[in-house]
């Protein structure tokens, strides 16, 4: 029976597809963090459209829309040979801090030849699984060798989460067969307005229409309420 090793901890991975079904993995993934983050930041964020006052009354601000949360991450870059718990790499030959930096922007930024887009990414760690895009990278360096060669560097990481279309309604149930929504016209509404609020475009504004008996788009009446159908019948 072999002694478990206490040394070999779980790392933070980040993995790079071509696709958005995250089928199709990309050479060099999954990009290991050499040291794991002390703090992960998750971020969720509603959009609201500024009130508008008409003839001095008073109106609250109204939903627009959920914007994709983000994970924001720092990563440590060691360039000195030095592992965690102190240990010196004594049989391989440690990347530079330059090679890592090189080896992530190529996997996680750079627009990828065949789709021209950056990467879809997935993070890993423990029970965390993200999926995501990379919003933003700032490499932070902090240690220098003789020669001005980089020995220590961060990665400041804004990721922000993009899944399959097909799992985030599912998730928030808009294409479910008895689901509908109903919302409230408010000051300044449109059924176009209403409608990218609801579904994320304005394709179906004459179905709406139709649901509601309307003959017209524009100028609805404060006050009532709209049914807005479900995705799939």
């Amino acid at each position: 029976m072999g002694f478990p090793d206490l040394f070999k901890l779980e790392k933070l991975k980040i993995f790079a597809y071509a696709n958005v079904e995250r089928s199709t993995a990309i050479d060099g993934s999954p990009f290991e963090a050499m040291f794991n983050p002390q703090t992960l930041t998750r971020t969720n964020t509603n959009i609201f459209t500024p009130a508008k006052g008409h003839g001095g009354g008073v109106q609250s601000a109204t939903f627009s829309r959920t914007a994709p949360s983000d994970l924001q991450l720092n990563l440590l870059l060691d360039g000195t040979g030095v592992e965690e718990m102190g240990l010196v790499n004594l049989f391989t030959d440690p990347k530079t801090v330059q090679q890592r930096i090189s080896d992530f922007l190529a996997l996680a930024y750079q627009p990828q030849s065949d789709t021209h887009e950056p990467s879809y990414l997935t993070v890993q760690w423990g029970k965390l699984t993200f999926e995501c895009r990379l919003g933003s990278v700032t490499a932070n360096y902090t240690s220098f060798d003789r020669d001005g060669s980089a020995l220590r560097a961060e990665l400041e990481l804004t990721l922000i989460a993009d899944g399959d279309i097909k799992k985030q309604q599912s998730v928030a149930a808009l294409s479910s067969p008895d689901v509908s929504h109903a919302r409230l016209v408010r000051g300044g509404d449109t059924l176009p307005l209403m409608t990218q609020r609801v579904y994320g475009s304005t394709k179906l504004v004459l179905r709406v229409a139709r649901a509601n008996g309307l003959d017209h788009i524009r100028g609805l009446a404060p006050g009532r309420t709209l049914i807005f159908p479900p995705l799939a019948r």
